[in-house]
């Protein structure tokens, strides 16, 4: 298994799929009507891969073990940096299509609401909990744990705790505006948050008990994996089997787990990257691979870009409009329309700031001899 400076390649591997994966669900969510997502194989299908969003979430705690500063300084810099990509995310593929008269008023609908949105609505859906705050939320307890504790055991424990005590306390509010928008970024039950602290920081945690493990067996890619293979089988057993008794409490909907829930999509997706391992280790670089690393360091302008032009573009298509075939011919073009921009564009301008940069620290860096 071949390893770059503190990257496993098995790790971006899966993260570069994951993203791009993203892009097939969104777009079928967006786009594809009723009768699409709920009766057809090509629903099935992407209700499937939607199964595999842990597996990033596992790559993120596996990613943060490995950065080269974890203070608690830094992860709360980078959690609010997080969160301010999230925020204007959804400023941009909400509330800007409203704002110009964009957004189809059956979107709008679909919340229950009567259109045109209110100021209220705007509101509402420039707070919806995304992957991004659960990113920039979960930085700010992984930089705290990773301070106090550096036992491997310590995240794997409270991610325990989590998915078990989840159920319990989903929907807890005080009552008080502002603060149960917080708790709902904790432990929401409701559709302003879809990815709520508890339980989804869950595969985070365990992402960075099998990082620390890594580090500990001296950064063995072998063991590493090895150990997510197994560990992945027995927790789909134990999670199935729970969800197998009583599926309503412990899976519910994808969104809002229960603890067997929880432990079964932590064991599928650690198979999954135990058969990333076995890809990247089995077949010889390549064009393929190649491509997926590249998402895999572009993963965060890359999840933006695809949500804000597949939540632009309803302007122009409709709102859950489209049966099989149109949803096929859209999930490429939103692929190719995300890649093009982020290569063409962002890359150019971000590859421009950062040679500025370091032509300025190379400058500093020159030491004029004495005379």
């Amino acid at each position: 298994m071949k390893k770059t400076s503190n990257r496993i390649l098995a790790i971006d591997l899966a993260r570069g799929v994951s993203v791009l994966m993203v892009i097939i669900v969104h777009t079928l969510w967006i786009y594809g009507d009723t009768a699409t997502q709920s009766e057809t194989w090509l629903g099935s299908v992407v209700h499937f891969i939607g199964k595999g969003t842990p597996m990033f979430l596992i790559a993120m705690g596996v990613s943060f073990t490995l950065s080269r500063n974890q203070s608690v300084v830094l992860s709360i810099k980078r959690a609010f940096y997080i969160l301010g990509i999230g925020y204007l995310m959804n400023f941009l593929k909400f509330v800007l299509p409203i704002l110009v008269g964009t957004m189809p008023d059956n979107f709008i609908e679909a919340y229950g609401w009567a259109a045109p949105a209110t100021i209220d609505n705007m509101i509402y859906m420039l707070g919806t909990g995304d992957i991004l705050q659960l990113a920039g939320v979960s930085l700010l307890f992984m930089g705290i744990i990773n301070k106090f504790s550096k036992n491997k055991y310590t995240p794997l424990l409270i991610a325990l705790f989590i998915a078990l005590i989840t159920k319990e306390i989903h929907g807890f509010r005080l009552g008080i505006g502002g603060g149960d928008y917080l708790l709902d970024l904790l432990w929401g039950a409701e559709w302003n948050v879809y990815f709520a602290v508890f339980p989804w920081f869950s595969f985070i945690l365990i992402g960075m008990f099998f990082g620390m493990w890594y580090k500990e067996k001296k950064n063995s890619t072998k063991y590493l994996f090895n150990s997510m293979g197994v560990a992945g089988i027995i927790l789909m057993v134990l999670g199935g089997g729970l969800c197998y008794y009583n599926f309503e409490y412990h899976f519910g909907d994808y969104f809002h787990l229960g603890p067997g829930g929880t432990l079964y999509l932590a064991g599928f997706n650690l198979v999954l990257l135990w058969l990333a391992n076995v890809l990247v280790t089995r077949m010889q670089a390549n064009s393929v691979f190649g491509f997926f690393y590249y998402c895999s360091k572009r993963v965060t302008t890359i999840y933006v870009l695809q949500w804000v032009f597949i939540c632009w573009g309803m302007g122009a298509l409709g709102y859950q409009k489209f049966g099989v075939t149109g949803v096929l011919l859209l999930i490429p073009f939103y692929m190719l329309l995300t890649l093009g921009v982020q290569k063409f564009v962002l890359d150019k301008v971000l590859f421009t700031k950062k040679a500025k940069k370091q032509t300025r620290i190379a400058k500093k860096r020159i030491v004029i001899p004495k005379t």
